[in-house]
């Protein structure tokens, strides 16, 4: 069905109704009022207002027109996608640990050592400052007398 009536100024021309009521519009005016759309600073939902159209369908052609574009472009120009990869950042240098002494290495030992609440510490290989760390650490505890 063809709507021939004369419509008000700043409306949208029906070309078609259907007989539910969809309404089809003139497709070059469409386009035009998207372009207005698209314009930086413009309110959709006021155009709308103005050529007699809901405001939800004027944002969803707006909408649809973006997702072409964007498609096109994607399709265009392929190279462009991101990158997958992370740029690697060289660090500032850090400082070098101390070289080591000229004594001969230190014997390593085993200690073991059972605790009053029944945990059982066992240290295999260590060399003197590890020990002296432990027994220090162990020396912090309070164990309450009986």
């Amino acid at each position: 069905m063809t709507v021939n009536r004369a419509e008000a100024p700043g409306q949208l021309r029906v070309v078609r109704v259907l007989g539910n009521g969809k309404r089809w519009f003139d497709p070059v005016e469409k386009e035009r009022l998207i372009d207005a759309c698209l314009e930086p600073g413009v309110s959709v939902a006021g155009l709308a207002l103005a050529h007699g159209i809901n405001a939800n369908q004027l944002r969803k052609w707006v909408k649809l027109r973006q997702d072409r574009e964007a498609t096109e472009t994607a399709a265009v120009m392929p190279s462009c996608a991101p990158s997958a990869f992370v740029p690697v950042v060289e660090a500032a240098p850090m400082a070098r640990l101390p070289a080591p002494s000229a004594r001969p290495p230190a014997a390593r030992v085993r200690v073991t050592a059972s605790l009053p609440n029944g945990v059982r510490l066992e240290l295999d290989d260590a060399d003197a400052q590890v020990l002296a760390a432990m027994i220090e650490a162990l020396g912090r505890c309070h164990v309450p007398a009986r």
